[in-house]
């Protein structure tokens, strides 16, 4: 897909934070002001400190997030027209509104160097709507405007044409896995050797190399050369002939082999483990074998630890078994494989295919509406397919688990993701 062949007819109703040069920014880089209907354009005020200006009625509220040293926390400092005033000269509350409708209030108390700081921190992303409450020498005061980053709307018709899918975040299990490669090979037991009973001219060969056979199925005349009679050859099971070792007028000897003939439905998996990875793997743990010519899968168990070494490799070998109706297995094939070890339920887990880099965070996307938002996380465990979240979501978060690449591309292409 071209990705500006999808994005362009896209309406996108972007409220950006001033971190990028249109209004002023805290140390964070995130916006921080913007008086009720003031335009998004619009460039902020800064105070002394860098923060944003909030005026009205001759007082001011310099407002910013404090970061330095201290994990992110709203700072503020008041005013009377251009003259400081004491943090105690009036009181300031922040109250934020995140997408999805979640409220979050911030109370900021008087500090020694004379500003006022909230004991509560400001967990990222830092996009909401924001209203300032304040009174500063009794005079009541009150600002409203959008900060927003890492934030996007897209249609739903769009969404949907674009293949953006979201699912519920939700408990899983994170796998112990280690990946091994390995080599098919018959079955013992499951093959077996065709053969001549007595010596004599072969009159008549009936099968081929890939033929399948059936047991009892006659596979070559032989004229015998002690009775001067025809004799005839079956194979003793149902199976493929793998190997032919006989033509036309040849004489064949007694006990000389004329075919090989297995049954392949079902085949080993000789998988070779190396070093002290061999001391995790037991019998009864769990396979996924692939298969390296076109990427198919199947499940297995390990049946057995193979006694000593495999002499060319030095590795010990694990054994599965798996199904092959369909012959598309082939004896000698070397295949990759995944042994589960271990599997360890977790309260919340994602796709690693939702994961995307965002600054220097690892994020998803969220969607609440046709609005998506990023979400940084704090990430455990993780497997083959799915990574833990320790924080960063809350079980039943839409998240947005394929196609999230164009919702970061989006975010990106309408300037929300600012340097942090």
């Amino acid at each position: 897909m071209n990705l500006r062949h999808w994005m362009l007819p896209i309406a996108l109703v972007m409220a950006l934070s001033a971190c990028g040069g249109d209004a002023a920014t805290d140390e964070h880089g995130h916006a921080e002001g913007g008086e009720a209907g003031t335009e998004h354009t619009e460039e902020a005020a800064k105070g002394a400190h860098g923060g944003r200006l909030l005026e009205q009625d001759g007082y001011a509220v310099e407002l910013a997030i404090a970061e330095d040293g201290t994990p992110p926390k709203y700072q503020a400092w008041l005013y009377k027209g251009d003259d400081a005033l004491p943090a105690t000269a009036g009181k300031v509350e922040v109250r934020l509104k995140r997408l999805g409708n979640i409220a979050e209030n911030h109370t900021l108390a008087p500090q020694a160097d004379g500003s006022l700081l909230a004991s509560s921190i400001v967990g990222e992303p830092h996009s909401f709507d924001v209203e300032v409450l304040a009174q500063v020498e009794g005079k009541p005061l009150r600002w409203a405007y959008e900060s927003y980053e890492g934030r996007t709307t897209i249609a739903r018709t769009m969404a949907d044409q674009s293949g953006i899918k979201v699912a519920a975040a939700s408990p899983g299990i994170i796998a112990d896995e280690h990946e091994v490669q390995g080599l098919l090979t018959p079955v013992e037991g499951r093959s077996a050797k065709v053969t001549a009973r007595f010596p004599g001219p072969i009159k008549r060969l009936t099968v081929n190399v890939g033929d399948r056979v059936r047991a009892g199925q006659v596979l070559a005349v032989i004229e015998s050369n002690l009775s001067l009679s025809n004799y005839t050859i079956t194979s003793p099971l149902t199976g493929v002939v793998v190997a032919r070792d006989a033509y036309v007028g040849a004489v064949a000897g007694e006990g000389m082999v004329l075919y090989d003939v297995a049954d392949l439905t079902r085949l080993w998996v000789d998988l070779h483990i190396f070093g002290a990875d061999a001391q995790h793997i037991q019998p009864g743990g769990r396979v996924q074998v692939t298969r390296m010519s076109d990427g198919a899968t199947l499940d297995t168990v390990i049946d057995r630890i193979l006694p000593g070494t495999a002499t060319a490799s030095q590795s010990t070998v694990a054994r599965a078994t798996i199904a092959n109706a369909d012959g598309q297995w082939r004896p000698g094939s070397a295949v990759k494989a995944r042994i589960t070890v271990d599997q360890q339920p977790t309260t919340l887990v994602v796709p690693l295919a939702a994961l995307q880099k965002f600054r220097d965070w690892d994020v998803v996307f969220i969607r609440v509406g046709n609005t998506y938002e990023i979400r940084p996380l704090t990430l455990g465990k993780r497997d083959a397919a799915q990574v833990e979240v320790l924080e960063g979501l809350k079980a039943g978060d839409q998240v947005v688990v394929e196609q999230s690449y164009l919702v970061k591309a989006d975010i990106e292409k309408s300037g929300a993701s600012h340097d942090h």
